[in-house]
């Protein structure tokens, strides 16, 4: 407690994160209540009936659900597995440039779509893949590849596809940002020495680079995995259409649907807690996994 008082002004910069998460993180959480009741807005949460694990039931016994968990488990597999890695492979080609003013103009143009909503975003992807005189369809025919127009937006063997693209064009610069960063911290001695030793670029990169910002990898591919049942809401609720509804409906969409606009709460919370559990469970294995290969993980 004397280190406490010591320190009462430091302690006094934490208060408003504390404050925040008490606030806005942990006070609703008594919400989630509403998963194992019959609730009426009116009783409100603690005195409406328990009903158990009635809506968990007919959550997962719904012909939806085996639809709703694949679309999401594929759309966030694709963007843990081409999504995650891009942003390292931008950074790393950032790294080798020499020329500072292509460096910079390169990361603040990645780097414009992450302040763009996906409202906007999707509008512009829309002209680009529009059947009517959109410029990749207008390039396609161009080269020969295409001899008619193709319905991007409503195929619903390229909604994943579109989806992981405009995902990796958004969030590709923030992303290349942190891991420039980190390499920025890679004592320079080391690349002069691996000159020395007769190393390429590709060797310094391997052998000095890639292991200096693998901690930076580590933390975040952990923290992005507890997120990997949230396969983005925003994104996909303004890019999808009843043409491709059996590709682009996914739990998130699914709970706007049913919770808010048919005001069925009950469901809606007992899908949050779901993916919450299962959020769960795959941080604290990620964070087993990589400390059994000797990285310090995130707790």
């Amino acid at each position: 407690m004397q280190s406490v008082w010591n320190n009462r002004y430091l302690y006094l910069f934490v208060l408003p994160g504390v404050v925040w998460f008490l606030v806005f993180a942990y006070q609703p959480m008594y919400g989630v209540l509403i998963a194992f009741k019959d609730y009426d807005i009116i009783k409100g949460v603690f005195r409406s009936d328990w009903v158990g694990l009635a809506h968990f039931r007919e959550l997962f016994g719904s012909p939806n659900f085996e639809v709703l968990l694949r679309n999401t488990i594929a759309i966030s597999l694709l963007k843990m597995v081409f999504g995650f890695p891009a942003p390292i492979v931008l950074a790393l080609m950032l790294n080798e440039v020499r020329s500072r003013l292509f460096k910079r103009l390169a990361q603040t143009v990645s780097y414009l779509p992450f302040f763009v909503s996906w409202v906007v975003i999707t509008g512009i992807w829309y002209d680009l893949f529009s059947v009517d005189g959109g410029f990749i369809n207008q390039t396609l025919a161009s080269l020969g590849i295409i001899k008619e127009p193709i319905f991007w937006f409503g195929n619903p063997n390229y909604f994943w596809g579109m989806i992981l693209a405009s995902d990796i064009w958004k969030g590709i610069g923030f992303g290349t940002i942190i891991f420039l960063a980190s390499i920025t911290s890679v004592n320079p001695e080391l690349y002069e020495s691996a000159v020395v030793d007769g190393a390429n670029r590709w060797r310094q990169v391997w052998h000095i680079t890639l292991p200096a910002i693998r901690a930076t990898i580590v933390l975040l591919f952990i923290l992005n995995i507890a997120h990997f049942l949230d396969a983005g809401f925003e994104q996909i609720y303004a890019m999808q259409n009843n043409m491709v509804l059996d590709r682009a409906e996914i739990i998130d969409t699914y709970v706007m649907k049913v919770g808010v606009f048919r005001a069925n709460y009950e469901i809606a919370t007992a899908v949050g807690l779901f993916k919450s559990v299962i959020g769960l469970i795959l941080l604290v294995s990620a964070n087993f996994i990589v400390k059994k290969f000797g990285e310090d993980g995130v707790f």
